[in-house]
């Protein structure tokens, strides 16, 4: 489907969604969020940690490019992820079933258990956030949410490697 060429000014809705997305980010990308989100489920992992071994746990195994493709980073970011992970006994390397001579990266099983630990304090977190939802408003959102993170990512691909145009700023 093509896209529309972009009003001057965006839509008051969308301007409204990029606010809530920002403060979302914000509040759950803090540290201390973060800091009390590994002591609810009892592991010690950095953010970028956590992000790398939910995204094995939800496509298990991975060749390292997949990964950083799939987390829209440079290969060298997951390479020393994965090594970190790797000698904390999180992750391990297997041989690709298609190709032998290529690896692939799994969860071991401390790398599985860190992953459902979080997965379980973050899901009790949203299930107490959204408790006042009714189950209609929540499928909504969980189609809603997912259709705007495939948007988004066929954009950034879509669009990869060009700087955003914007008007020159009035003098």
């Amino acid at each position: 489907m093509p896209t529309p060429p972009l009003a001057d000014v965006p839509a008051p809705e969308v301007i409204e969604i990029e606010r809530a997305l920002t403060r979302a980010a914000y509040l759950t990308g803090r540290a201390r969020q973060h800091e009390r989100l590994m002591a609810s489920a009892g592991v010690s992992l950095d953010r970028a940690a956590v992000t790398v071994l939910r995204q094995i746990a939800d496509s298990e195994p991975l060749r390292p490019g997949e990964l950083a493709g799939r987390l829209v980073v440079e290969a060298s970011h997951v390479t020393r992820q994965v090594q970190q992970l790797q000698k904390a006994g999180y992750v391990t390397r297997v041989a690709d079933r298609d190709d032998r001579r290529a690896r692939r990266i799994e969860l071991t099983p401390t790398g599985r258990y860190a992953v459902d630990r979080i997965q379980e304090v973050c899901r009790r977190g949203m299930q107490m956030s959204l408790a006042d939802w009714s189950p209609e408003e929540l499928r909504d959102l969980a189609a809603l949410v997912h259709r705007l993170v495939d948007d988004f990512l066929a954009h950034v691909e879509s669009t990869a490697g060009q700087a955003p145009a914007l008007a020159a700023p009035p003098a």
